[in-house]
């Protein structure tokens, strides 16, 4: 008997009833939910791929026809980073709240196979719609080029009121950082991107250098970047306290934020006496920072609604709606000060101020 005798045979999936019939997964699940405008030949092709693959699918895939599945497909990345995972607990409160239930598959690569996997792995599900929260370009090309049967809302993505798509106002929270340094008196601030690719992290150094323009400011280079984690806040930070000349730093998140202050007190440099720093996502413990983390706060559940109400509007058959973005609101605490003295364009008088942080909404 051989090693391998007691394994059981992989189940057939739709890709691969696909890849026998020679077709997209679409026209797979177009032939099985008998949906019009397949081909005779193409629908007898898929069949027989099906019936020679002994593909069979669950229980509420075979209902689709006849009834809704009231159910949402989310594809997600990195749900241990902070926006992912709270942009996909708002969406499953909101989708409850409308008596809808989630489906979720995690990626855990930014390739197309991966992507397609992920959305075979929902349409089998019955799914009536989909949510891509993957805010990264190349995952959001391949997207927008499936072509799709059901609706899907992109999420975080393209920021241009695109329609079926949601996210929070990026850019209005960095230039809100941004404004806030400037008001203290420091001539100008540098920034700490998040990597490359990642529409947040352009939404927010394009904000950045907007208010920096407006206000008729030196746009420094972007020279310091990382990858969201505390990690690379602290090495690109160990480079950064180097620069004398820096007394604002605006992060693209909380946690590179922790990072940098910790570099930052490593090197003798105080924040914020030395250095101001905002960070962005408001995290739970950004309260707790040494000191408390001054930072740009979203609404996530907001958004999570507003997902909610582009999904159930294009269901009812409305065409390309659309959603205002999420603004963000600035949340002010003891990580920003005044320049040290003949260091900024102008010396605010620094209030002496509690524990309790300051918010500024939108336009404030």
């Amino acid at each position: 008997m051989s090693p391998t005798s007691h394994e059981r045979p992989r189940v057939a999936r739709m890709a691969d009833v696909a890849a026998r019939a020679g077709v997209s997964h679409q026209t797979v699940s177009r032939v099985l939910n008998g949906m019009p405008g397949v081909r005779p030949e193409t629908h007898d092709r898929v069949m027989a791929a099906v019936e020679e693959l002994k593909y069979r699918r669950n229980f509420a895939a075979k209902q689709l026809a006849s009834a809704r599945s009231r159910t949402l497909g989310v594809v997600t990345w990195g749900t241990s980073q902070f926006g992912p995972a709270n942009v996909l607990h708002a969406l499953e409160a909101a989708a409850r709240d409308s008596a809808y239930r989630v489906a979720t598959v995690s990626v855990l690569s930014m390739s197309r196979e991966a992507l397609r996997a992920a959305v075979d792995q929902l349409l089998e599900q019955a799914v009536e719609a989909l949510v891509v929260i993957v805010p990264h370009e190349s995952v959001l090309r391949e997207a927008h080029s499936l072509g799709l049967d059901v609706p899907f809302v992109v999420v975080e993505g393209d920021l241009s009121e695109t329609p079926l798509t949601a996210g929070v106002d990026n850019a209005q929270g960095a230039r809100l950082a941004t404004a806030h340094l400037l008001s203290l008196g420091h001539e100008t601030v540098v920034h700490l991107s998040g990597p490359l690719g990642w529409a947040e992290s352009h939404a927010r150094r394009d904000g950045w250098r907007a208010e920096l323009e407006a206000q008729g400011r030196r746009v420094p280079p972007l020279r310091w970047g990382g990858d969201w984690s505390a990690r690379s806040g602290y090495l690109t930070g160990t480079s950064l306290a180097r620069e004398a000349d820096v007394t604002a730093v605006f992060v693209a998140n909380d946690q590179m934020a922790l990072g940098l202050i910790r570099a930052l007190h490593e090197a003798g440099r105080r924040v914020p006496e030395d250095v101001s720093v905002v960070g962005f996502d408001d995290l739970p413990e950004a309260q707790y920072f040494e000191p408390p983390l001054t930072t740009v706060r979203q609404d996530f559940a907001e958004l999570g609604r507003r997902v909610m109400d582009i999904l159930e509007r294009v269901l009812e058959g409305e065409e390309q709606p659309t959603a205002d973005l999420v603004p963000t609101t600035l949340v002010v605490r003891q990580s920003t000060a005044p320049p040290p003295p003949g260091r900024g364009t102008k010396r605010p008088q620094r209030k002496k101020s509690g524990r309790a942080a300051k918010i500024y909404p939108r336009g404030a």
